[in-house]
């Protein structure tokens, strides 16, 4: 069996981005999305959120804008504005991790009080959580939730199940200076997709004023159409592969 989790990063990032991530699981393949809740999200969109059947994970943060502690409170976490920097291994190197602790559950209570449920899964911003000591507190707070988390690579993945984690079996995605999913890849890797749990990391989204700083802000719409292409949609039904989210791993 073939099961497919297409997972849309950064909900709550922009407005431009919550409504291309609902539009890519109303009209396209994505399953599963997870959100950032450092961020403000409309009520409205949070609603659309909540009546989809989107899988919904928490999106860990500690590179991007500030935290939901006192910036006083972690202070290996953030700079002298109290923010957060982007450099993700730089910040696991310095973190404290009972710092980097009590943001991340700061983080998880939010996401309960938002959604009224546990999160499907936990990922990170900026794979922040692949890096020590983050990875072995976010590995720490799925166990407690009972929860998968995502596994970039195989090191990542043997790590994660020798920890007593759930995670998938494969997993594919970047986000660079050229957009990832356009529909001739999303297609190629359809067709040689393994046997197994995939996760397709993606990121659509439309364009707004709110991602002009952003390394990958104009290509979320290349995305956007790839992952709502549908011959992509035909492709998927055509090769009997079962979309999923992280909530339903066999």
């Amino acid at each position: 069996m073939r099961y497919l989790i297409v997972n849309a990063d950064d909900f709550g990032l922009t407005s431009g981005v919550i409504r291309g991530i609902l539009e890519a699981h109303r009209t396209g393949i994505v399953s599963s999305t997870t959100i950032l809740v450092t961020r403000p999200v409309d009520a409205r969109l949070l609603g659309e959120l909540k009546a989809t059947r989107l899988g919904v994970g928490l999106h860990l943060n500690l590179t991007l804008g500030a935290p939901l502690s006192p910036a006083a409170a972690v202070p290996s976490l953030v700079d002298s504005e109290g923010k957060f920097t982007r450099d993700a291994r730089q910040l696991a190197d310095r973190a404290r991790p009972e710092e980097a602790e009590r943001e991340l559950r700061a983080q998880v209570e939010e996401f309960l009080r938002r959604l009224g449920h546990p999160p499907t899964h936990l990922d990170s911003h900026h794979h922040v959580g692949r890096h020590s000591p983050i990875r072995e507190l976010v590995w720490g707070l799925a166990r407690e939730l009972g929860i998968p988390v995502r596994s970039q690579d195989e090191e990542i993945r043997q790590a994660a199940r020798a920890a007593g984690v759930k995670t998938p079996d494969h997993f594919f995605g970047e986000s660079g200076p050229d957009p990832y999913w356009s529909a001739e890849r999303l297609l190629a890797l359809l067709a040689a997709l393994p046997e197994g749990v995939s996760e397709f990391m993606t990121h659509p989204g439309y364009f707004d004023p709110d991602l002009a700083r952003s390394r990958y802000g104009s290509q979320r719409e290349i995305e956007l159409r790839g992952l709502t292409d549908p011959l992509v949609r035909r492709a998927v039904e055509a090769g009997g592969i079962t979309l999923c989210h992280f909530g339903g791993l066999p």
